[in-house]
């Protein structure tokens, strides 16, 4: 720009508030919550949370930027990558074994 000033184009997707209060609503009702993103493809990403008390649960985001946010937004630590101590408190119910078991033997 001729007088000297510029502009930052910024091209950050927005934060649904949905995204936010489901995340807040998981680490309240489980003893706070940590989180892992994983990158999905052109779906966006997968946000996995794990509760201090071992439940886990997950919401999806449109990107991995927009996953951070809203975890930061709603008090949620990211974890950089799965590490033994947070799957070690991962407590998985007897319906997604149960689960997990049917698309093992559908395959």
């Amino acid at each position: 720009m001729a007088d000297g000033s510029h502009t930052t184009m910024t091209l950050e997707a927005p934060v649904d508030g949905g995204l936010i209060a489901g995340l807040r609503s998981f680490a309240g009702d489980h003893g706070g919550a940590k989180a892992v993103i994983e990158y999905v493809g052109r779906r966006g990403c997968r946000i996995v949370l794990v509760g201090g008390d071992g439940a886990w649960g997950d919401q999806f985001a449109p990107a991995t930027d927009v996953a951070r946010e809203a975890c930061a937004r709603a008090g949620v630590v990211v974890e950089n990558e799965w590490e033994r101590e947070l799957m070690d408190n991962m407590r998985p119910s007897n319906d997604l074994w149960r689960s997990m078991a049917r698309r093992a033997y559908a395959r």
